[in-house]
């Protein structure tokens, strides 16, 4: 077998399918963190073929200024984000970004967020006509009509956009579940009878930092989504949770937070997670997918395993 032949054979280990969609690799670019899917291919030595998706930056019916600065604030181990959902609008993401991405490369998945049902639903017509290969459903957002409250954290009204955005398209449907709930998993539950195809879990935590000098919040909106390192534990669980009522159905999980080292996505495979999600590692180490890959493909060969489905779900929790 040649040298190149033999390379092939090693990242086929890596592919998997999720939902009917082909991965080149397990990894999952998050949402907010490569802007439109153009960014990292001006960094030298990074390839679309590294990862099994690109999820797109947040995106609302009509284009959103995001809120006013500071948005952004370094914590540690972490990082916390508010800015806003700032974005040009669906139709102008479909018309004029979407025809420059190389869809051959790798899959594509838009991340949809809306105020009202309604908005999700029209959201996801938008992108159904559009050459994306998937969708993500941000249902931590405000629902205006009920004062605010997120879709997120009531399992009733995250069933009800699920079930708006199924009518609305066939194509697959992942849905971010929000760690700042009462039961992730009774959530996970009523999105799967709503017609959901897959979780990303889990999404930003909610923090604050605060100017000790002003004695005012960092972040101009008070309080921020907070991803990183710090939160790797509680994601780790989470996903532990949603995979017991997802395994049941066959519905591939998205595992992110905090995910960093080779360690941090075994550990998030071996919980359940299908595929990694890689957020805010890539802020300081823009290249971490190649190093992923190829611990990952160390460690299946180290423990004799042909592929990386094999060890999905493994976690072994007899004492």
């Amino acid at each position: 077998m040649t040298k190149t032949s033999s390379n092939v054979k090693q990242k086929k280990k890596l592919n998997i399918e999720f939902r009917g969609l082909k991965f080149n690799t397990p990894l999952v670019l998050l949402s907010g963190c490569v802007g439109f899917g153009e960014e990292y291919t001006r960094i030298n030595g990074f390839s679309n073929t590294d990862v099994g998706a690109i999820c797109l930056k947040g995106t609302t019916l009509e284009p959103r200024l995001g809120n006013s600065p500071h948005r952004i604030s370094e914590t540690y181990l972490g990082m916390l984000n508010a800015i806003g959902l700032q974005n040009p609008g669906s139709k102008v993401v479909v018309d004029e970004y979407l025809p420059n991405l190389d869809f051959e490369e790798t899959r594509f998945i838009a991340n949809l967020s809306g105020s009202t049902i309604e908005e999700y639903e029209e959201i996801t017509r938008i992108f159904d006509d559009s050459p994306i290969d998937a969708m993500e459903i941000n249902i931590s957002c405000p629902n205006v009509k009920k004062g605010g409250l997120e879709f997120g954290n009531d399992p009733l009204m995250s069933a009800k956009v699920v079930e708006a955005c199924r009518r609305a398209t066939k194509k697959p449907l992942i849905t971010k579940l929000s760690p700042n709930q009462t039961d992730i998993a009774e959530n996970a539950r009523c999105c799967i009878e709503s017609g959901t195809d897959g979780f990303a879990v889990i999404n930003t935590i909610t923090g604050m930092a605060i100017d000790i000098e002003k004695r005012k919040p960092i972040i101009n909106n008070n309080q921020g989504g907070l991803s990183g390192p710090a939160i790797k534990p509680i994601a780790l669980l989470k996903v532990h949770q949603v995979y017991q009522v997802a395994k049941q159905h066959n519905i591939p999980i998205i595992g992110q937070g905090g995910i960093r080292t080779l360690e941090d996505a075994i550990e998030f495979i071996i919980a359940g997670s299908t595929a990694i999600g890689i957020g805010t590692a890539l802020f300081y180490e823009p290249l971490v997918c190649t190093k992923l890959n190829q611990g990952i493909i160390k460690y299946l060969d180290a423990n004799d395993l042909d592929s990386i489905s094999d060890l999905v779900g493994t976690l072994d929790l007899n004492s």
